[in-house]
C-alpha cells in the first residue's frame, strides 16, 4: 500500500484508541511506522524492545485501528507481517479543560530521550496577539508543518516538529492554583 492510498486523517474517538495512543511505547512504535511499513522485528530493534513486547503493543494498536497489516511475505515457512499507520495523520481530540495533552507529554518525553549532542531548536515565546493574529499564526504554523511533511523523505533521518499555540490560564486562576 502506498502513502497515496492511505486516508489523510484518522480521528481518535474511542476509549480504546485513546488508551492506545496514550502509551509512550506505542507512540514511539507509531513514530517508527510514520514513513514506512515495518515488521515486529524491525519495530523491536528501532524502539529498543523485546520482540514479544513489540508484538503486544502493535496488536493493541492494530485492534484500535491505528495501524494495520499492509503486506505479508513468507520467510522460512513463517508469515512475516508488515505494519503501517492506518492514516497519514492521527488527530487526537481536544483534551478538554484541565486535561493533560497526550501529544505534548509524548513530545516532551521524546525530546528528553533525544541525543543531547544532536542539533535541536527549542523555543518558548510569550506573545500578546489579537484574536486575528492568533488565528493567523496558528494557520501559518499548521501550513508550515504540512509543507514540510510533504517534503519528508523516508530515507532521511527522522525529525520531529511539535508546536502548541494557546492562551494560558488567566493570571488570577494560575495564582489561585499555585496556592
Amino acid at each position: 500500500m502506498s502513502d497515496d492510498e492511505l486516508p489523510e486523517t484518522l480521528h481518535v474517538t474511542t476509549d480504546e484508541q485513546l488508551r492506545a495512543v496514550s502509551n509512550l511505547t506505542r507512540h514511539r512504535i507509531m513514530a517508527v511506522l510514520r514513513f514506512e511499513p515495518a515488521t515486529i522485528t524491525q519495530i523491536a530493534e528501532r524502539v529498543g524492545l523485546a520482540k514479544g513486547s513489540s508484538s503486544y503493543h502493535v496488536r493493541l494498536l492494530e485492534r484500535a485501528g491505528l495501524v494495520k497489516v499492509v503486506r505479508t511475505r513468507k520467510v522460512r515457512g513463517v508469515t512475516e507481517r508488515y505494519y503501517a499507520m492506518a492514516a497519514r495523520t492521527i488527530e487526537l481530540p481536544d483534551p478538554g479543560e484541565g486535561g493533560p495533552d497526550v501529544l505534548m507529554r509524548h513530545a516532551v518525553a521524546d525530546l528528553e530521550a533525544a541525543p543531547a549532542a544532536g542539533e535541536r531548536h527549542v523555543r518558548m515565546a510569550h506573545l500578546r496577539l489579537t484574536e486575528e493574529q492568533f488565528a493567523e499564526l496558528g494557520a501559518r504554523l499548521e501550513a508550515l508543518a504540512d509543507e514540510y511533511r510533504e517534503l519528508s523523505d523516508p530515507s532521511l533521518p527522522d525529525a520531529s516538529l511539535v508546536f502548541a499555540l494557546f492562551h494560558p490560564a488567566p493570571r488570577d486562576q494560575a495564582e489561585g492554583d499555585a496556592k
